[in-house]
C-alpha cells in the first residue's frame, strides 16, 4: 500500500471510530506493525491533521475535522460511476475490490448533494461474457508485467493441443467476451495472445526480460492488423 493511501486510511478509521484507538488497534486494522502507526500518526499532526493522544492512551481526531470536498463536475462524476462498473465486467476480483474502495473513498470527501447523485448514478454496465478463469490470478500477471518477471505457462490452445511456454508479458487486454494476456513469446519469437481461460498454470520466474523499449507500441500497432 502507498504511504498516501495509509494515511487517507489511518484519518478514515480515526474518524469512524467512537473512542480512542490504540496504535495496537490501527495496526490491526490497516495491516501494518505499531511503528509504522507511530510514524504515520506524527506525519498527518505534523501536516496539521488534529489528532490528539499518545502512545500507550490511543488517538482520537477532533471532531469537526474533514478532508477537503473534492470538485467534480457533473461528467467526471459520471464518467467515475461508469468506469467503476466497468471494473466489475473484467473478472478481475482484485480490481473489483479497488473499485469499490476508490468509490467508498471518493464518496466519503464528497460534498453531500454531490454524493447523493453519486450512490445512485443513473447507469448499468452489462456483466459481459468472458469466462472466469480457474488456473490464473490476474493480478499475478499484472504484478509480473509492472517487475518485467517472465511466466511460465500450461496453455491449452483452441484445439486442445497443451503447450508450456515462457512469455514476456506485456499487457493485459479486457475485452467484453474475453482476457487476454499479450506477450512475447519464447516458443514462436513472436508476439502471441494467450486466452487466460485457456491458461492451465502459471509461474511468475525470477529472471526477468528487458525493460520495454517499445514493445507495448509495437504490440499495439500490429494487434490492429490481425486478428486477435
Amino acid at each position: 500500500m502507498r504511504r498516501a493511501d495509509r494515511l487517507f486510511d489511518v484519518i478514515q478509521a480515526l474518524r469512524s471510530a467512537t473512542g480512542p484507538m490504540t496504535a495496537a488497534a490501527l495496526a490491526e486494522q490497516l495491516e501494518v506493525n505499531v511503528r509504522t502507526v507511530y510514524r504515520d500518526v506524527a506525519t498527518l499532526q505534523a501536516r496539521r491533521v488534529p489528532i490528539e493522544g499518545a502512545a500507550g492512551i490511543g488517538y482520537v481526531l477532533r471532531r469537526g475535522f474533514d478532508l477537503p470536498p473534492l470538485m467534480f463536475t457533473t461528467e467526471e462524476v459520471d464518467a467515475i460511476a461508469v468506469g467503476a462498473q466497468l471494473v466489475r465486467r473484467l473478472r478481475d476480483p482484485a480490481l473489483q475490490d479497488a473499485a469499490a474502495s476508490v468509490l467508498a473513498k471518493i464518496a466519503i470527501v464528497l460534498p453531500d448533494q454531490t454524493r447523493s447523485y453519486f450512490a445512485s448514478a443513473p447507469f448499468y454496465v452489462s456483466e459481459g461474457s468472458a469466462r472466469v478463469p480457474d488456473g490464473v490470478d490476474l493480478s499475478e500477471i499484472r504484478s509480473a508485467i509492472r517487475d518485467t518477471r517472465k511466466l511460465r505457462l500450461m496453455y491449452v490452445d483452441e484445439q486442445e493441443r497443451h503447450t508450456r511456454r515462457t512469455i514476456w508479458p506485456i499487457a493485459l487486454a479486457y475485452y467484453v467476451d474475453v482476457t487476454l494476456i499479450a506477450a512475447w513469446c519464447e516458443l514462436r519469437n513472436d508476439y502471441r495472445h494467450f486466452r487466460v481461460d485457456r491458461v492451465e498454470a502459471l509461474t511468475i520466474l525470477e529472471e526477468q526480460y528487458p525493460p520495454d523499449d517499445g514493445r507495448l507500441a509495437e504490440w499495439l500497432a500490429l494487434s490492429k492488423q490481425r486478428p486477435t
